[in-house]
């Protein structure tokens, strides 16, 4: 006969992605709510990357400073940088460009 999978010894492979952030933040859920509509309803890759990045771990989302930020920016006047993570100040720069950045 055909064998099957042995479940008690953990033969079946689960998914191994993270379905929902451990955060206790209100606001980080809302948004998780808010892009996991958005991602099922339209076919974005934009919004099902941005609801990846939410629900991974703080280890995952390391912060991004500002000259970096500036950096990835250069020749794109006009348009607004989506960052899911922290964005810290940098005492290195000395002017700072105009930026239209929105943190999540």
């Amino acid at each position: 006969g055909k064998m099957g999978i042995d479940l008690k010894k953990g033969g079946r492979f689960k998914n191994k992605s993270k379905k929902d952030s451990r955060s206790t933040n209100l606001y980080l859920h809302l948004l998780v709510k808010l892009f996991r509509f958005l991602s099922r309803r339209t076919d974005s890759k934009f919004t099902k990357t941005v609801l990846r990045r939410l629900i991974s771990s703080g280890v995952q989302r390391p912060p991004v400073s500002l000259s970096r930020l500036t950096k990835h920016m250069k020749g794109k006047d006009g348009r607004t940088a989506v960052i899911v993570s922290t964005v810290t100040d940098d005492k290195r720069l000395l002017t700072l460009p105009k930026l239209n950045v929105a943190a999540l």
